[in-house]
C-alpha cells in the first residue's frame, strides 16, 4: 500500500471512520485522507497526528473542507500585529516560593492581586493598539483566561496588515448542532489515528473476524 495515495488510504479509512459516522463516510474519508496526506513527512512513520488540527463550525457536513493553515473564527482587518515567539501559557519561575493562607480572606486577596497584574499585562498589549497576536508556541487553557504573560509592545515595532484571516492546515468540519460537531471530529480524529498506524505498518487483514474464523479453520484442518 502506498500511503500517499489517496484511494488506498479511502479504502481503507471507512471502515474506521463509519464505525463512529455510519453514512457519512464517504464524505468525511476524503477530507481525512487529504489532510494526512498533505501533512506526511518524508518519511512516513514519523507522521504527527498533531499537525491535523479540526475546526468546527456551525452549517452543512457537505460544505466541509481542507485548508492548509489554522482556522480562526474572528478575522481582523487594517490591524496591528504583535508578533511573539513564544508561546502565550504560565511558565514557572526560576525560583520556588511558599505561600501561607490561613483565611478565605487572604485566598481572594491573593487572587484578586494575580488577576489584577495579569489584567495590566493584557491591558499593556491593547494600549499599544495591537488588535492580532502571533503566538510561536501553544495557547494554554488558564493562559487565555488568567495569566498571559506577554510584555508591554513597543508601537514602533509592531507589524501592519491590511486584512488578516489566519488558517491552519486541517479540517473544517459543518455541522448542524454542537453535539453532531463533537461526534464528527472523534471520528476524524479515529480516522487520522488510522492514517498514523498504516504508515507505521501498511499490513492489513481483513476484519469482523474473519481472519480468526479462517485461522481456526486452518488449525483444525492442521490438528
Amino acid at each position: 500500500m502506498e500511503v500517499r495515495n489517496k484511494e488506498q488510504v479511502i479504502s481503507r479509512m471507512k471502515s474506521v471512520v463509519a464505525s463512529k459516522q455510519f453514512g457519512q463516510e464517504d464524505i468525511l474519508c476524503p477530507l481525512i485522507a487529504d489532510a494526512c496526506i498533505q501533512v506526511c513527512p518524508k518519511n512516513p512513520a514519523n507522521i504527527n497526528v498533531d499537525n491535523v488540527r479540526v475546526a468546527k463550525l456551525l452549517g452543512g457536513l457537505h460544505n466541509s473542507s481542507v485548508v492548509r493553515g489554522m482556522v480562526l473564527r474572528n478575522d481582523a482587518v487594517n490591524a496591528k500585529v504583535s508578533v511573539y515567539a513564544s508561546g502565550v501559557d504560565t511558565f514557572a519561575t526560576e525560583t520556588k516560593g511558599t505561600v501561607l493562607i490561613h483565611s478565605a480572606k487572604q485566598l481572594e486577596n491573593y487572587a484578586k492581586t494575580e488577576e489584577a497584574k495579569i489584567e495590566e499585562l493584557i491591558k499593556a498589549v491593547a494600549d499599544s493598539s495591537a488588535k492580532v497576536i502571533v503566538s510561536g508556541g501553544a495557547v494554554g487553557e488558564m493562559a487565555l483566561h488568567f495569566s498571559l504573560k506577554l510584555s508591554q509592545p513597543n508601537p514602533d515595532d509592531l507589524g501592519y496588515v491590511d486584512s488578516v484571516s489566519v488558517e491552519e492546515i486541517g479540517v473544517v468540519l459543518r455541522g448542524s448542532t454542537d453535539s453532531i460537531l463533537e461526534d464528527l471530529e472523534r471520528a476524524v480524529d479515529d480516522g487520522v489515528n488510522t492514517y498514523k498506524a498504516m504508515c507505521r505498518d501498511n499490513r492489513i487483514v481483513p476484519g469482523a473476524a474473519a481472519t480468526e474464523i479462517e485461522l481456526a479453520r486452518k488449525l483444525k484442518e492442521f490438528s
